[in-house]
């Protein structure tokens, strides 16, 4: 079994932490947000364990929990810290695979050398990443996957947010990615849509 997936999108709101509660039950996974920006009352992991219901041992802790929402680099400058990727290690979660959720996009700065993309690399973590329907949401899509391969980081495969066929036909055309799932948008979301989406939408990986 694979160890894991690290989540990352092609831009700030397009359903990455959604996406993420889906695949941590439809995986049955782990989950494991390394920094939080932001929202320290109620951040991702929050809103991940609210929908999924899964119990507080499945969520591991946050490896920096930082005050502002901005840019992990900046937001750290502001705290007084500085991130490395030697910070970070992967949890124990047993027999079950671990799924990392990033900070926005690949390029998003960790610190002044680093960036999101290069934690996953660190990681040693396949990448899936998700893409929301949007204009302009094709190029950033293919910018994405362009900078995975340049960098030598697997991409196990696509989530799609919303219902675009021809975004979809031509970002798969052009890259030959892999489609993992197809989420439809929602106009709310909370456990029993949750549980609707992963029983309703078919997730498939890659072989391993």
């Amino acid at each position: 079994m694979n160890k894991g997936y690290f989540v990352s999108g092609i831009g700030t709101e397009v359903g990455k932490t959604v996406a993420s509660a889906y695949l941590q039950l439809a995986l049955d996974a782990d989950y494991w947000k390394p920094v939080q920006a932001g929202d320290l009352d109620f951040g991702d992991a929050d809103r991940v364990r609210s929908w999924t219901g899964l119990p507080a041992n499945r969520y591991h802790s946050g490896r920096y929990l930082l005050r502002t929402p901005a840019s992990p680099h900046y937001a750290a400058r502001l705290d007084g810290v500085s991130l490395q990727l030697q910070d970070f290690q992967l949890p124990d979660t047993g027999p079950r695979p671990l799924l990392v959720e990033g900070a926005g996009g690949l390029l998003v700065p960790l610190n002044e050398t680093h960036c999101m993309i290069d934690l996953a690399a660190h990681l040693g973590l396949p990448v899936i990443l998700v893409s929301r329907h949007y204009l302009g949401s094709i190029n950033h899509t293919l910018l994405s996957i362009e900078v995975l391969q340049s960098r030598g980081v697997e991409l196990a495969g696509i989530v799609f947010n919303g219902d675009n066929p021809e975004s979809e036909r031509i970002i798969i055309h052009l890259s030959g990615a892999r489609v993992l799932a197809r989420l439809p948008e929602l106009p709310r979301i909370d456990a029993p849509t949750l549980q609707r989406l992963v029983a309703d939408t078919p997730l498939t990986l890659p072989p391993s």
